[in-house]
């Protein structure tokens, strides 16, 4: 089950917010989501004593964005093994809950294998859970010092692109510290732009359907005292016409073996109209979110979403009359296309920015020698 506990939207609350943490309250241990669907409006807490709470978290966008869906899955299988719940049940239902996000599995099967391990060894079940639990906080951690070292990586190509700084970047949905252990992904890499005077201006796409880029990085960006500018998507053609545009910076929710790349419904668009106009198309993302299992961008499977998202808006304190709770915007019956993800071809994107370093130019080849070096390096 799952609670909420809200904040007022008017505190001191510091601009890296912690979007996931575990807590130990007397009565058991819980996992607290700042509930990003309520942003930028309220910051409300969502506390999930169970598995299925966190399901439907994730499965509502109350937590979202790959890094931290992986984070989120570790902690999910932590808790399910800490209240005694049927662990292999419940890292089943966390996997299966959003399936184009790869970072989801892998978060799961790393603290479910630290559970299982820990039996094997002849265990009990409290030394298991605690072993599931420091699987997920390794996780954490180390996602945070991937988003660090990416915003370095990230920051040196900009530079290395664009000399002389002023840089203008435009970004899709939201890849703060919303997403992440850390500070994000594509955002942190305009955060450290910023941070040592060299972003001139962040667009931010608003991100049809549900607004990620309107509601949450126009917030982090607010926060933060960015310049940013919020933009309709169907906008980014004219501002690249305009010359507005240095460069495009992405997240991504699943990079295929050859460099293909998913991430949020309107990111395709971006690459070609970058293409066209000559400006670089960036993606920067961990490599948990790399799968050499998927072989090219054909095999992604790619999650469609309900389609009252895209036939009712929702709007605070509005009256709701939308079968999906929402407020209509277009006829009663309206069929909706609604894939929350597509799909970007490596040899549109310019580079794929990871904790390691830039990988340029994308090809399957390069991507398999990076996370063959970050293997070997943390075996030795």
């Amino acid at each position: 089950m799952a609670d909420h506990q809200a904040r007022s939207g008017g505190d001191e609350r510091p601009s890296g917010i912690p979007a996931i943490r575990w807590e130990e309250p007397p009565e058991g241990p819980v996992l607290v989501l700042l509930d990003q669907t309520r942003l930028p409006a309220e910051e409300v807490e969502l506390v999930c004593t169970d598995a299925s709470a966190l399901v439907e978290a994730i499965r509502s966008l109350a937590v979202r964005g790959a890094p931290l869906l992986g984070i989120a899955g570790a902690y999910g299988v932590a808790l399910a093994a800490a209240r005694g719940f049927d662990v292999s049940e419940a890292a089943r239902s966390i996997e299966e809950a959003r399936p184009t996000a790869v970072n989801l599995s892998v978060g799961v099967r790393r603290a479910r294998a630290a559970h299982e391990a820990e039996l094997a060894r002849g265990g009990d079940p409290a030394a298991a859970a605690a072993a599931a639990l420091t699987a997920a906080r390794t996780l954490h951690r180390q996602d945070a010092e991937a988003s660090a070292r990416m915003a370095a990586h990230g920051l040196a190509l900009l530079d290395e692109l664009l000399p002389g700084g002023g840089h203008r970047i435009l970004t899709h949905c939201n890849t703060g510290a919303l997403v992440s252990g850390g500070e994000g992904t594509a955002f942190a890499v305009a955060l450290a732009a910023h941070r040592v005077g060299r972003l001139r201006r962040l667009w931010v796409d608003e991100t049809r359907p549900l607004l990620q880029g309107a509601r949450l990085t126009a917030y982090e960006a607010a926060r933060n005292g960015m310049a940013y500018t919020l933009l309709t998507d169907n906008a980014a053609g004219s501002l690249f016409a305009a010359g507005e545009v240095d460069a495009v910076l992405i997240g991504a929710d699943r990079i295929a073996a050859d460099g293909s790349v998913a991430n949020k419904v309107g990111s395709y668009p971006l690459a070609v109209l970058a293409r066209h106009h000559g400006v670089p198309f960036i993606v920067v993302a961990p490599l948990t979110t790399i799968d050499p299992d998927t072989l090219d961008g054909a095999s992604i499977e790619v999650e469609q979403r309900p389609g009252f998202e895209v036939t009712e808006v929702v709007a605070p304190q509005a009256q709701v009359t939308g079968p999906g709770g929402g407020i209509p915007v277009a006829p009663l019956g309206t069929q909706a296309y609604n894939p929350a993800f597509d799909v970007t071809p490596p040899e549109l994107v310019t580079a794929i920015v990871t904790e390691e370093g830039a990988v340029t130019p994308v090809s399957g080849e390069a991507l398999a020698g990076v996370c063959k070096r970050a293997r070997e390096a943390a075996a030795g």
